[in-house]
Parts: structure tokens; C-alpha cells; sequence
């Protein structure tokens, strides 16, 4: 069996790999390490937990042992997609070199600019950074990568996958191009890898497992949840969450807990710890130093429940995690694989759990498909599961001899919240008839001061038309095609003058008095006559 001693490392690399309590490199460390020390670019890919770190870090430490930095000008940049990563590089970097005088600078956002500009202007060895963070530094003229020896990208397909595929690019651009290129990652798609070849000049490529495989120690299973209505399936989520929890007992010594989104990676968070659930949120809008907090209280065992987003899948290295919970099947079916690797790492036994609904089958279909095997399902811990809505529609619901639903559904009601019940308007049509005239009268005062035609009008046309003749035959020539053609509109204002008579007496017009206009007068007199 190879050891470290077979490696050609540096004495001093090897006295400090010792006291870290390790002897035997991994696979991707053995295949990985000789070819870093030739000088050859690399292209590493292997399960999450296996040591890809040490992988690289060992070599470039080797590398670097002879020489000096120079201010600005650091000899080899590392580059990780998250703060967490980058810290976890910064403290193998630590572990490894205690016996060679190397310099290193983190450049991670949430952190002063003024104290890692002063490293950097000490001249510095190793330089390990997130992308936006070095961009920022060299764009304010604080950084130059002209004399980078050795390039490192780890978890290089979600780097490019992720929206750095520019800063990469000009990253690449700012460095020499004699430069050695290694890159590390748990999944290596063949989009991804071709993207890769552009930056890697003849790469060793060094494949210790399928990609995406997920180890053989981690036990799988996954929860198909049908929630009994869409605006609960958050709250009975939940509900599983907790009860998933509980049945594993003491078995579940310590959890991370992944959400797709933010804002329930807190809403979970919350949840937990109200219910009496030592939990903690971490995501990227979080302060550094509360998510550094909160990874240093959970590795030392201090904190149960780790509640977090993608930010913690990729490469954080706490070897006692007993179980992953799944909240959200994850978008992207490499990022499954990276999310349960976070436990069973280095031999250990683990477990990981998923939770999902039906909007997310279609992922975990690809997430399947990636692992070239179907997950166990798991029965509901709650024991029930929610009935099919269809089903409960098709189901006829009662009637009474009116035809109506003598018992209303839930559905019923439900939607009578938001459109107006069809009953409303069949139970008082017959008596809302009339009100609604009445409603179009008072709107149309014209119509309603209308008198109607009866005989007790008479002494008071008499009177109009004598006091104007011309006006009332002027007038009967242009109302009468109106009169003929509009019969049953102006019955129609006779009947509404008639109920708006408060004297209880339809002949009698009450409020018009002795100015009534001649034409007025002349149309009583045209109706009264028929």
C-alpha cells in the first residue's frame, strides 16, 4: 500500500501530514500529488469527503518551499466558490506547512479590506481568494498576478457553472501563461469539462470514481409528500422535518439541514428552534463572522442542527455529520450529490433524507438519472398521506328538491370567497325586480318626474295647451314618431310616476304644480285620448 513517505514530499511536509494523523494517501491524493510535483496541469475528479484538498495543497507547498514573494505579487493563487471553502483551504494550508516559512492572505468578502490589504502588501506566498474579493483587490491596483506559478481552481464545475465563467476567464487572463493549472471537483459534467480544456494545457486526468457517485457508506432515502392543500405544504413539511428528526433518536447525533432558498433556510431555522431544536441558519446574506461563528459551534459540537443553502454543500469538511436532511430537492442534480456528502466522510457510516413534493419529481428524476439508480422511498412518518384534489371533486355532492347543494363541498366554499355565489341572484330576482327600477328612476331624475296619463290630469293640459298653442303642435310633430316607436318604454315610466306617488292616488300628479311645460301637457292629453 502506498504511503505518504512514497510521494517524494518534502521531510518537513511529511513530519507535519504525521502529526495531523495521517499515513496513507486517498486515491485521488496518489494519483493527483505525483503528477502536481512533475509540474503537469491536472484535472481531478473524485467523490466529495476524499481529500481533494490535501490533494493540491501538498504539492504547491512543495513547490513553493524555495523562494521569497514580492510585495503585491503573490507565487500561486487558490480559487473556491464560497467564504467557507476558502477558510477550509486557509486551515489545510496551516495544518501542512507549520514547518515551512510560507506566507499565505485569504481574500474573502464580509472581511476589511485595510487588514488584507496588508498582507498582501508584505508579499505573500499563497493567495487564496474568492473570485468577486480578487477582482476587487486587483481593480483598486492592490494585486499583481504577473508572477502566479501555480493555479488552482477547486470545485471547478460549480465555479463555472455558477455565473464565474467571466471571472475566470479574466482571471486567467491576468495570470502568466506558463503557469501550472490544477483543477479539483467532486462532478465534472461534459459541458463543463470542455469549458475546462480551454485553461488546461495536457491534463493528467485523474477519475478515482464514477462522476457523481455518491459513497457506498451514506444510506439514501426519500419522502414522496403529498400535501393536503398548496398553502400548507410549507408548515406540513415541517411537520415531517421534525418527525423525521425524532424517529431517528440518538442515532442523529448532529444534522445539516439543506433548503433551496434563503429566505426558509431562516424560516426553517425559526421553526426549529421554537420548537425546541438547537438549530442555526447559515447562507450568504448572512455576516461572515455569525457564519464563521456558526461553522465553528457546530464542528465543535456545540450546535445540533445546521440549517443552511448550497453555500455549505460544497466542500466543508466536518467528519461527524450523521445525517442530511433534504428539505428542497436540491435544482441541480450534482448539487445532491455534493449536499449528502457532507456525512459518511472518510469510511464513516451516514445517512441522508429527502423530502419531496410533486412539483419536484422532475428533479428528482435527474437526480436518479445522474446516480444511475433509483433512491429507497420511505413511508410518511406521519402515517397518512393527503388525498388526491381531483378526487375529492369528482365525488357528488347531495341536493334538495330546489336542485341546489343541500350540503356545500369545502371547495365550495372555498371559491365563494373570491367569485359571488350563483344563489344570490336566482333568490331575488323576482322581488329585486322592481327595486331595481326603482334604483334607475332616482338615477334618471327626468324619467321619475314623468306624470302619467290619467283622467284626473285633465284641467291641467287644458290650461297648458291654451296658454301655448304653437309650442304644443311644434312639439307633437316631433315627439310623435318617438311616441310611436318608444310605447313600451314610456308605459314604463307611467308605471314607475305611479309607485313613487306618496298620496297612494295614481291620478294625481304630486310637485309639478301650474308651470307644467305645454308639450308635457300635450303628450298626457295624446295618451289619455287612447
Amino acid at each position: 500500500m502506498t504511503q505518504f513517505s512514497d510521494l517524494n514530499l518534502d521531510a518537513k511536509i511529511l513530519k507535519a501530514i504525521v502529526e495531523a494523523g495521517y499515513t496513507t494517501p486517498t486515491p485521488i491524493q496518489e494519483g493527483a500529488i505525483p503528477a502536481a510535483l512533475q509540474g503537469r496541469d491536472v484535472l481531478g475528479i473524485a467523490q466529495t469527503g476524499t481529500g481533494k484538498t490535501a490533494g493540491f495543497v501538498l504539492p504547491m507547498i512543495h513547490a513553493l518551499a524555495r523562494g521569497r514573494a514580492k510585495a503585491r505579487m503573490p507565487r500561486s493563487l487558490v480559487l473556491c466558490p464560497t467564504r467557507e471553502l476558502a477558510a477550509q483551504v486557509a486551515e489545510n494550508f496551516d495544518t501542512y506547512s507549520k514547518y515551512v516559512k510560507l506566507t499565505k492572505a485569504l481574500l474573502i468578502g464580509g472581511v476589511s479590506f485595510k487588514e488584507q490589504d496588508l498582507l498582501i502588501d508584505k508579499g505573500v506566498d499563497v493567495l487564496i481568494a474568492t473570485p468577486g474579493r480578487l477582482l476587487d483587490h486587483q481593480e483598486r491596483g492592490k494585486l499583481i498576478l504577473n508572477d502566479v506559478k501555480i493555479m488552482v481552481v477547486d470545485e471547478a464545475d460549480r465555479m463555472l457553472d455558477m455565473g464565474f465563467i467571466p471571472d475566470i476567464e479574466r482571471i486567467f487572463g491576468l495570470v502568466p501563461f506558463t503557469r501550472q493549472t490544477l483543477f479539483f471537483s467532486a462532478t465534472m459534467a461534459p459541458e463543463i469539462e470542455r469549458i475546462t480544456n480551454t485553461f488546461l494545457s495536457n491534463p493528467v486526468k485523474i477519475e478515482v470514481a464514477r462522476q457523481a457517485t455518491a459513497s457506498e457508506t451514506i444510506e439514501q432515502g426519500v419522502v414522496m409528500f403529498q400535501p393536503t392543500r398548496k398553502d400548507r405544504q410549507a408548515s406540513e413539511k415541517r411537520n415531517i422535518l421534525r418527525t423525521m428528526i425524532d424517529n431517528e433518536g440518538d442515532k442523529c447525533t448532529n444534522a445539516i439541514i439543506f433548503c433551496n432558498r434563503k429566505t426558509d433556510v431562516d424560516i426553517v431555522s425559526k421553526s426549529l428552534k421554537k420548537d425546541g431544536y438547537d438549530a442555526a441558519p447559515i447562507h450568504g446574506d448572512l455576516d461572515q463572522s455569525q457564519r464563521t461563528r456558526t461553522l465553528d459551534l457546530f464542528r465543535e459540537g456545540k450546535l445540533r442542527f445546521l440549517v443552511a443553502s448550497d453555500v455549505a454543500a460544497r466542500g466543508l469538511d466536518v467528519p461527524s455529520v450523521s445525517h442530511v436532511f433534504n428539505f428542497d430537492v436540491s435544482s441541480h442534480a450534482e448539487d445532491y450529490v455534493h449536499r449528502i456528502g457532507r456525512t459518511g466522510r472518510a469510511g464513516r457510516d451516514g445517512k441522508a433524507m429527502m423530502i419531496c413534493v410533486p412539483s419536484d419529481e422532475k428533479n428528482l428524476e435527474d437526480i436518479e438519472r445522474l446516480l444511475g439508480k433509483p433512491i429507497p422511498r420511505l413511508d410518511n412518518p406521519l402515517g397518512k398521506t393527503a388525498a388526491a384534489p381531483a378526487a375529492v371533486a369528482a365525488t357528488p355532492a347531495p341536493t334538495d328538491a330546489t336542485g341546489e347543494d343541500a350540503a356545500p363541498r369545502p371547495e365550495r366554499r372555498t371559491r365563494s370567497r373570491t367569485r359571488k355565489p350563483a344563489t344570490d341572484k336566482t333568490d331575488v330576482k323576482p322581488e329585486a325586480k322592481p327595486e331595481a327600477r326603482s334604483e334607475i328612476a332616482r338615477a334618471e331624475p327626468v324619467r321619475e318626474t314623468a306624470p302619467a296619463p290619467t283622467p284626473a290630469l285633465a284641467p291641467a293640459p287644458v290650461t297648458a295647451r291654451t296658454s301655448a298653442p304653437e309650442a304644443s303642435e311644434n312639439t307633437d310633430r316631433k315627439r310623435q314618431p318617438a311616441h310611436d316607436k318608444g310605447e313600451r318604454r314610456q308605459s314604463s315610466d307611467r308605471g314607475r310616476s305611479s309607485r313613487h306617488n306618496d298620496n297612494g292616488d295614481k291620478g294625481v300628479v304630486v310637485g309639478l304644480g301650474d308651470h307644467l311645460p305645454g308639450f308635457i301637457a300635450m303628450s298626457f292629453d295624446e295618451r289619455r285620448a287612447e
